[in-house]
């Protein structure tokens, strides 16, 4: 974890030029060296200017597509697949700033990765200082759970208060030190924040909460399969299947066999029993309306033509 010996709020610390980026682990790979803070600010990765566009329509982002792709190899746990994608296309998931911070939060290096969200680029104040929020919590979770509460404290009253957001939970943080019988609360509340895997949960926080350009969201592949197939359902003209299920082999469309064009049955008293059949259309049968006077019934078919029914 991240040291607590800086006494300086962080407010500061935000507006304070920012040094040299710290040399990156030996483990982490880069694919561009870069000399200035200029260089290593983190933007959206290759897509400006001349970008490559695929499909028949021509309006999918190439270099999109592929991070996207290589997004969710990885998120369903196909690690070298994710690789080699990367290697092959030329085109990261992340840029070498981003793999950085991921890194460092992961890795519980609070101070490190605070100053690398200082050099993300993030042009909404209130973006980064909820970042930093999220952070700091963890980190004072994490220094609670070590009964390091003297560090916690410090954390609090000079880091996670001077940022001035969500002052309500800022209070129960407050109140887990200040009364040990509040202790439950920190654990109710931030469940997520103690467990096992709280950073890599930090991790998601902090991807939904960052521009889409610099990290993508988790699932964004699902979500837009999904889309895709809400659209076409929506736009089924003969939709009536109780089957849920679509698949991504070929666009949904229902058959007109799937539309009712006869009466079966008719439920009175409790029972359900035939009466009528009404037959006169030649297609489908689209809609039908019973009059107010509950003595004729109205039924418009396929073929454009409407028909009164003597009830």
């Amino acid at each position: 974890m991240g040291s607590v010996e800086d006494n300086e709020p962080l407010t500061k610390r935000m507006k304070a030029s920012s040094g040299e980026l710290r040399s990156l682990p030996n483990n982490l790979s880069i694919t561009e060296p870069f000399s200035s803070l200029g260089d290593a600010m983190a933007r959206p990765l290759p897509s400006q200017g001349g970008e490559e566009l695929v499909g028949s329509k021509g309006v999918i982002k190439k270099v999109e597509l592929v991070r996207i792709i290589t997004k969710t190899l990885y998120s369903l746990g196909y690690e070298r697949s994710g690789m080699l994608l990367e290697e092959e296309s030329g085109i990261p998931l992340h840029s070498a700033l981003v793999s950085l911070f991921r890194k460092q939060v992961l890795d519980g290096n609070w101070e490190e990765s605070l100053d690398t969200l200082q050099k993300l680029g993030l042009r909404d104040e209130n973006v980064l200082k909820s970042a930093s929020f999220l952070i700091l919590e963890q980190k004072f979770s994490e220094l609670l759970e070590s009964e390091r509460v003297m560090d916690a404290l410090k954390t609090l009253r000079l880091e996670i208060s001077p940022l001035g957001v969500n002052k309500k939970r800022v209070h129960e943080l407050s109140g887990c030190i200040a009364s040990p019988s509040q202790g439950t609360l920190l654990e109710s509340s931030t469940q997520d924040i103690v467990s096992l895997n709280s950073r890599s949960k930090l991790l998601e926080k902090l991807q939904e909460l960052l521009p889409h350009t610099i990290m993508i969201p988790e699932r964004r592949l699902e979500h837009l399969v999904e889309q895709a197939l809400r659209v076409q359902k929506e736009a089924c003209f003969f939709h009536n299947s109780m089957d849920g299920t679509l698949s991504l082999y070929s666009d949904h469309q229902c058959g007109r066999d799937l539309l009712p064009s006869q009466t079966l049955q008719v439920k009175e008293d409790g029972g359900v029993s035939l009466r009528h059949t009404l037959t006169g259309h030649q297609k489908t049968c689209l809609d039908c309306c019973l009059e107010s006077d509950d003595h004729q019934i109205l039924t418009c078919g396929i073929e454009e033509s409407v028909r009164r029914w003597g009830c």
